[in-house]
């Protein structure tokens, strides 16, 4: 696993303001960008144009948008699952959407965090800033943990 961001997201004013967002709270992790469910998938399983690569290079969180062209949020995050190499990745929604059955199908397909961006731009970084703090900083990975022996009774 390496310091990588997945940012998946189509908007071009969001991927802006996220990345925006990461550096000014000095967040310096090389950030992928996605800006669809196809191009997702293929940086996370290593297909199309990422074939040939380490299989095993994947990123730290995935910050993943819902509304997707091609193929959808929910769809990323379910394929995710699906795969034994990812189905711990931590994967955060961050979406505009302020549907609840996308908030439901979100956490019943295992996201580990589900987050509407805020309108606004203050607040937008400092919810950005947050998330950075504490998946790639604070949060301690199922890989990290999984490498440790078990030392139980």
């Amino acid at each position: 696993m390496s310091n990588t961001i997945l940012l998946v997201e189509d908007n071009m004013n969001d991927e802006e303001l996220t990345i925006r967002a990461f550096r000014k709270n000095n967040l310096t992790n090389e950030i992928v960008v996605a800006r669809n469910g196809v191009e997702a998938l293929d940086y996370l399983f290593k297909t199309g144009s990422y074939e040939g690569q380490d299989p095993d290079d994947l990123p730290q969180v995935v910050i993943l948008d819902l509304k997707l062209p091609k193929v959808s949020g929910l769809e990323v995050l379910k394929s995710i699952r699906e795969h034994d190499k990812t189905r711990y990745l931590p994967v955060v929604i961050l979406t505009s959407s302020l549907e609840e059955k996308d908030l439901v199908e979100g956490y019943r397909l295992g996201t580990n965090a589900y987050v509407r961006k805020p309108v606004n731009f203050n607040d937008f970084t400092e919810a950005v800033k947050h998330l950075g703090l504490f998946w790639l900083l604070l949060n301690r990975s199922y890989e990290s943990a999984a490498k440790v022996p078990f030392k139980g009774k």
